[in-house]
C-alpha cells in the first residue's frame, strides 16, 4: 500500500515538472524582452551606448542628509555664536574687488562688485576625516548654521548674485575652520570734495561693521583722468575765447559783424556752463572748473563791452567833428558806421569856403603871460606830462586805438590767467 502511494506521488511530480519549467521559461523570456526594451531606450538616450550605471541608485540624493549627520547640525543650536558666553570669536575678512562699475558725482556714490570672504572657527562643525580634506557646500547649508552678521555701512543698495544659482560658497575643514565666500554688488556713499574738480583726487571708503561694534575701512584712492574734460570743456572754452578776439580785427564800423560775433560767443559760453553744471551736484562752494568757465566767460563778455565802448566813442568823435565843421552837413555818421566796411582814419572832404570876417566873429586872443621859468639849456630833454584823465580823453578821441590795445591786452591777460590756473590746480 505504501509502495503504491509512493509511485502515485512520483507520477504527479513528473506531470507537474514540465509545467513549472514552462512558466519559468516564460518569465525569463518576458524579463529578457523587458531588458531588451530598456536597453533600446537607453541606447537612444545615450547615443547608442548602454550605460548600466543608470540602473543603480544615485548616491548623491542623500548627500545633504549625510552631511548634516556628519556635521551634527541637529545636535547644536546654531542661532548662538560659537563659544557663547566666552570671549569674542575672531573673524577674518578678505575682500577681492572684481570691478568698479560706476562712480556718480551727482549722487556722490560708487558701485563695485566684490568677493567677500569670512574666516572663523566653529568647533561644533568639526568632523572626523581620514584624509583631512575639507567639504564644500552651497547656500542651503549656510541657512542652517551660524555666520557672522557683517553689513556694509552707508550702503544704498546691495545684492548677492544669483545667476545661475546663489553665488555663495561654504567650505568646512575637519578641525572646524570655516571659509564663507559671497559675491556681492554694493553701492556705497562717498563724500566727495569737488573744490578741485576735474583735477581732483577722491578718497572713497567701503566700511564693514558687525554687532561686535568693530568697523573695517577699505579705502579707495580715485584719481580722475583729465583728458575727457579737456575735450569736452576746456578746449571748446579756449576756442570760444579766442574766437571773440577776432572782432578786434574787424572794422569798427561793421556793426552787424561784430555784434553777431560777440553774441554768438556769449551764448556758446552760456551753453557750456549750463551743460557742466547739469552734470554736477549742487554744492555750496566754487569748483575749479567753475573758476575757469566764468573767467573765460568774463573775457568773452568784455570783448562785447569793448566793442560797445569803441562804437560809442566813435560816434561821439564823429559828432564832435560834425559840430566843429570838419565834416559836411550832409554826412550821416550812423549810416556810415552801419554800411561802410572800410576804416578811414582821415576823411578827405573838400575844403569849405572861408567865412567873411565880421566884428562879431572876430575874437581877440589875450597875450600869453611871460613864463618866469628860464629857457632850457642845450642838452636838456623836454618831457610833456599827461595826467590820467588826459590820456583817457586822448584815447576817447581816437577810439580806433582801443582795438589796437585790445589785440595785445586780451591774449596776454588770458595767457597769464591760464598759467596761474594750471599751476595752482594741476
Amino acid at each position: 500500500m505504501n509502495f503504491a502511494l509512493s509511485v502515485l506521488r512520483l507520477m504527479c511530480l513528473a506531470w507537474l515538472w514540465p509545467v513549472t519549467l514552462l512558466k519559468g521559461s516564460n518569465t525569463q523570456n518576458q524579463r529578457r524582452h523587458k531588458d531588451v526594451y530598456l536597453g533600446e531606450n537607453t541606447r537612444h538616450k545615450h547615443g547608442g551606448r548602454i550605460d548600466f550605471k543608470t540602473k543603480k541608485s544615485d548616491s548623491t540624493k542623500s548627500l545633504l542628509i549625510k552631511s548634516e549627520q556628519l556635521l551634527r547640525i541637529e545636535d547644536h543650536d546654531f542661532a548662538m555664536r560659537p563659544g557663547f558666553g566666552g570671549s569674542a570669536i575672531p573673524v577674518g575678512i578678505d575682500v577681492q574687488v572684481e570691478s568698479i562699475d560706476s562712480i556718480s558725482e551727482v549722487n556722490m556714490d560708487f558701485t563695485m562688485t566684490l568677493y567677500l570672504r569670512h574666516y572663523w572657527q566653529d568647533d561644533r562643525l568639526a568632523f572626523p576625516s581620514s584624509n583631512n580634506k575639507s567639504r564644500t557646500f552651497d547656500a542651503r547649508l549656510v541657512k542652517k548654521i551660524w555666520v557672522p552678521d557683517v553689513f556694509f555701512v552707508h550702503s544704498k543698495r546691495s545684492f548677492i548674485h544669483d545667476t545661475t544659482m546663489e553665488n555663495i560658497m561654504l567650505r568646512v575643514y575637519p578641525d572646524g575652520n570655516i571659509l564663507y565666500s559671497v559675491r556681492i554688488t554694493v553701492t556705497a556713499l562717498c563724500s566727495m570734495d569737488f573744490s578741485r574738480f576735474p583735477l581732483d583726487t577722491q578718497n572713497c571708503s567701503l566700511e564693514l561693521e558687525s554687532c561686535w561694534y568693530n568697523r573695517l575701512y577699505i579705502n579707495f584712492i580715485l584719481r580722475r583722468h583729465i583728458f575727457f574734460f579737456m575735450l569736452q570743456t576746456y578746449f571748446p572754452t579756449m576756442l570760444m575765447v579766442m574766437l571773440s578776439w577776432v572782432s578786434f580785427w574787424i572794422d569798427r564800423r561793421a556793426v552787424p559783424a561784430r555784434v553777431s560775433l560777440g553774441i554768438t560767443t556769449v551764448l556758446t559760453m552760456s551753453t557750456i556752463i549750463t551743460g557742466v553744471s547739469a552734470s554736477m551736484p549742487q554744492v555750496s562752494y566754487v569748483k575749479a572748473v567753475d573758476i575757469y568757465l566764468w573767467a573765460s566767460f568774463l573775457f568773452v563778455f568784455l570783448s562785447v563791452i569793448e566793442y560797445a565802448a569803441v562804437n560809442y566813442f566813435t560816434t561821439v568823435e564823429e559828432m564832435k567833428k560834425l559840430q566843429k565843421g570838419k565834416l559836411p552837413v550832409s554826412y550821416d555818421a550812423t549810416q556810415a558806421m552801419a554800411y561802410d566796411g572800410c576804416f578811414h582814419d582821415d576823411i578827405d572832404v573838400s575844403p569849405f569856403p572861408e567865412l567873411p570876417t565880421t566884428p562879431s566873429t572876430t575874437q581877440t586872443i589875450p597875450p600869453r603871460a611871460s613864463s618866469t621859468e628860464p629857457p632850457p639849456t642845450e642838452g636838456t630833454r623836454l618831457w610833456r606830462k599827461r595826467s590820467v584823465g588826459k590820456n583817457i580823453r586822448f584815447i576817447m578821441s581816437n577810439s580806433y586805438m582801443i582795438d589796437s590795445y585790445s589785440r595785445i591786452i586780451f591774449p596776454v591777460a588770458y595767457l597769464l590767467f591760464n598759467i596761474i590756473y594750471w599751476c595752482i590746480y594741476s
